[in-house]
């Protein structure tokens, strides 16, 4: 018996209060054994080679039987629309390659206008759009492709199924495998300003906007039940603003992605907002970088970003609602907009779209927002200190948003004693956002180890004009525990293995915020994988370890925790743009950047087994 090495945390949540109260208890290092051996004997025998490969195939999706609806078709989901939704399209836009020189000046949204903005976009080295400048037939994936790798020695023993209506699936998002930026109508975004000097653009990336169909295929190929995606409010907006034109070529692409997931026999996931946001919204020369939250000043703040968002919401919603069973609003918002403005603009924006879409669409899909925070767990969990730290790194990240839209409840205290310009909610406000989510998202990658600022919470608090880098959380983040040990596996990027915090996590979250759980994004970049032969990036077994740990911990928060966990969608299903780096590989398939060729790595095929295997 080996004493404990690394304390597990063992959590109780008071929800009300929402405080993070720890303990810590041992692990047993081998199992009780149901009988004993005598002393070993020793003898000889003929020898043969006993060992063979039993083969196992993936086992695709079935075509569907049935399609379910749930919201009316367009042609009466239009009637619910109160702004203009005329329909044009502008082509693509290359620079000394199309019609720049456009006559139709006098047209605010024509020709002359949409190619206005790229050039005022001033895009640096931006000449190709890759291989491919229309959809990609798709081809059968080879049974070759889709023979089982070996597996691990060690591996899950847990006995427990999945429930019948677990949403388990891939996520990629459009600005980072899309590439294709300024084809087919769509108008600049942030993001094509965000990356500077000579790191990859998001010019072409995996050219998923003419590949979807092939990428659908190998998805499907694998057994793979549900897919998520995000649509870029530029492609469907190109002038961004309620009354401008729909691109009627961006609504014909996405519905024939939508029903291409839906006849291969999956089920759409769609996210409205992935960091894509238009650049209109934001000076680009104003774009600032947080150590710790992320870039700031991407448009959330905006005095018309509100009306905006709602009108491209309920474009998307009235177009496709009939075929989605799963929305999200927002990706990870606070990475984007972490100041008070721009989070209360986030707040209110997804309440009314909510709104439309259950109480004037009448809709029966689910509708939920998705955040990003690495679960805060205290460097010393019997260090009162170190527990209020805790607890106010995950108030800040996580109830700035899920106390309205989840509990009906005022912003936290942490929030308006600390940020600038912050208010109060009132009762009319608190009425209408409150209860605004089906489902709670979290991208929760890994956890992040929490103690006090040096000078204390609230000294460090008290001064919003200071260049302290712990502003506005006040909390020091680390990655080593009390004892000095990393917190688990380390991977190429902020990503650690951390399974058993996961769990600690799933439970703070259904008792604190008490709505179903859908695990939007998770995933692990192998420790410089993009540098190895190919054969041995595919053979990624740390990334298989991080995803069937966590799948693992997932069926115990639900059987032993009590804990609603709606789903687990795998980030992401092919290595993709990380925003200016391709070094950092989430994906469960490689991408030739040459060929645009994709290839299955061995954790896609365990965690599709894993999941397989534990369905009725």
């Amino acid at each position: 018996m080996r004493t404990t090495l690394l304390p597990v945390l063992c959590l109780a949540v008071a929800a009300e209060a929402q405080e993070l109260h720890l303990t810590t208890t041992g692990y047993t290092a081998r199992p009780q054994c149901s009988k004993s051996f005598a002393s070993p004997s020793y003898y000889f025998q003929p020898f043969s080679y006993s060992l063979s490969e039993t083969v196992r195939y993936a086992t695709s999706i079935p075509s569907p039987t049935v399609t379910r609806t749930y919201a009316p078709a367009y042609k009466d989901a239009a009637k619910h629309l109160t702004t203009n939704v005329s329909t044009t399209t502008w082509g693509s836009w290359l620079p000394g390659k199309t019609a720049i020189h456009a006559t139709d000046t006098h047209d605010p949204y024509g020709q002359a206008a949409w190619s206005s903005m790229w050039l005022e976009a001033d895009l640096q080295n931006y000449t190709t759009t890759g291989m491919f400048s229309t959809t990609v037939s798709p081809t059968p994936v080879p049974t070759s492709e889709l023979v089982l790798p070996p597996r691990d020695y060690f591996g899950p023993t847990d006995c427990y199924d999945f429930p019948r209506d677990f949403v388990f699936g891939v996520a990629g998002s459009a600005a980072q495998i899309e590439g294709a930026i300024a084809m087919e109508g769509r108008s600049p975004s942030l993001l094509e300003k965000l990356i500077s000097g000579d790191k990859p653009k998001d010019y072409v990336t995996n050219e998923n906007y003419f590949l979807y169909k092939q990428d659908i295929e190998r998805i499907a190929a694998m057994g793979v039940e549900y897919y998520s995606f995000t649509i870029p409010w530029t492609r469907i907006l190109p002038f961004v603003l309620p009354g401008t034109p729909v691109n009627k070529q961006a609504i014909d692409h996405y519905n024939d992605l939508i029903n291409t997931v839906l006849d291969a026999g999956m089920q759409p996931v769609v996210t409205m907002l992935h960091f894509d946001s238009p650049l209109m919204f934001v000076a680009s020369d104003n774009i600032t970088r947080h150590p710790d939250i992320g870039y700031n000043n991407a448009g959330y703040q905006n005095e018309t970003f509100v009306d905006a968002f709602v009108n491209y919401g309920k474009i998307l919603v009235s177009n496709f609602a009939d075929r989605v069973p799963i929305w999200v609003t927002f990706n990870e918002p606070l990475l984007y907009s972490f100041n008070f403005q721009g989070v209360d603009n986030v707040v209110h924006a997804h309440a009314q779209v909510y709104r439309f879409y259950h109480e004037e669409l009448k809709a029966t899909g689910k509708m939920g927002i998705k955040f990003n925070d690495n679960f805060g767990v205290p460097k010393n969990p019997k260090n009162s200190k170190d527990v209020q730290a805790a607890n106010r790194f995950n108030e800040m990240q996580l109830g700035f948003f899920a106390n309205p839209i989840f509990l009906g409840k005022q912003y936290p205290d942490s929030i308006l004693k600390t940020l600038p310009g912050a208010r109060s909610l009132n009762k009319t406000e608190l009425e209408y956002i409150g209860h605004t989510a089906d489902f709670f998202g979290i991208d929760p990658y890994t956890a992040t180890v929490v103690s006090p600022a040096h000078e204390g919470i609230s000294a460090c608090a008290a001064n919003s004009s200071t260049t302290n880098s712990l502003f506005p959380y006040c909390v020091n983040q680390e990655t080593k525990d009390v004892y000095g040990w990393n917190i688990g596996y380390r991977s190429e990027s902020y990503v650690y293995i951390t399974p058993t915090y996961f769990r600690e996590y799933l439970s703070y979250l259904w008792n604190t915020f008490r709505h179903p759980i859908l695990v939007s994004e998770f995933g692990f970049p192998v420790w410089d994988e993009a540098e190895k032969e190919l054969s041995d990036q595919l053979f990624d077994s740390p990334r298989s370890t991080y995803y069937l740990s966590f799948m693992s911990e997932i069926l115990r928060a639900i059987y032993e925790d009590g804990v609603h966990v709606m789903g687990a969608l795998a980030w992401s299903f092919v290595d993709n743009w990380e925003f200016g780096d391709y070094s950092a590989q989430f994906g469960l398939q490689v991408v030739n950047r040459t060929t645009q060729d994709r290839f299955y790595k061995k954790s896609f095929f365990d965690l599709v087994d894993f999941v397989k295997a534990r369905q009725h």
